[in-house]
């Protein structure tokens, strides 16, 4: 019978190959969504080791956070763009899973992260959210969430304002963009509490920014970011 069963599952593989998510070429059985080589290939940054990295100065100064970082370097055409894009746009939301189950185990190790309350991932508007049929952070936040047996909620943060696209936008007019597009429901949730906020990559760091001093604004007694990518 287990011969059976494994034959059929060869049949199904080679009608339907089970492909890395990272470079497309198939997974061997013992893979899992992304293949031994792209996870050994990967460009981790290490910032969580390291209190003022390249995402954190980015911040400094705009927003009083405890601490920014994120795991992997963006950069186009490459293994961490296709990673996202399966994520965001092909609906392979077990990626974000993964992808933040590595994230969690290295925020584990980070002294800076370790007393977070709640994870809280950056939202996506309503129209945004019907089109895509989800929001991307949260499966990353979960899959954080699960690493370090942390809390996570969507509900806290909500964005309440449909914004323009920021790519053609300077880093001012990006800033000015996004003022007043979120607000807190249930304030008093977050009073005192330590947020971990979680994006996918980050560019300008304008979204995240705007989130951060939401969250202080209503009580929140630290704000840390942890990103999946930076975009360089």
């Amino acid at each position: 019978m287990l011969q059976v069963k494994q034959w059929c599952n060869d049949l199904i593989g080679l009608l339907f190959p089970n492909l890395c998510n990272a470079c497309g070429i198939a997974l061997y059985h013992s893979e899992h969504l992304i293949c031994t080589k792209c996870r050994y290939d990967l460009p981790f940054t290490d910032y969580h080791q390291h209190a003022e990295n390249r995402v954190a100065k980015q911040l400094w100064g705009r927003v009083p956070l405890n601490a920014a970082m994120a795991m992997l370097y963006f950069r186009k055409a490459a293994k961490v763009q296709n990673l996202i894009h399966n994520l965001k746009y092909s609906g392979r939301t077990d990626v974000g899973v993964l992808l933040g189950n590595m994230l969690g185990e290295r925020l584990k190790t980070s002294t800076i992260y370790q007393d977070v309350d709640l994870i809280i991932p950056v939202p996506l508007h309503h129209k945004k959210y019907k089109q895509r049929g989800y929001n991307q952070c949260t499966f990353i936040a979960e899959g954080i969430a699960d690493e370090m047996d942390i809390e996570f909620s969507e509900e806290i943060l909500i964005r309440n304002t449909a914004t323009e696209s920021q790519t053609k936008k300077n880093r001012y007019n990006r800033y000015e963009n996004m003022q007043h597009v979120f607000n807190i429901n249930n304030p008093p949730y977050i009073i005192c509490k330590h947020i971990l906020l979680v994006d996918d990559v980050i560019t300008t760091g304008a979204t995240l920014e705007a989130c951060a001093n939401e969250l202080l604004k209503n009580g929140a007694s630290k704000v840390s970011i942890a990103a999946l990518a930076f975009a360089e």
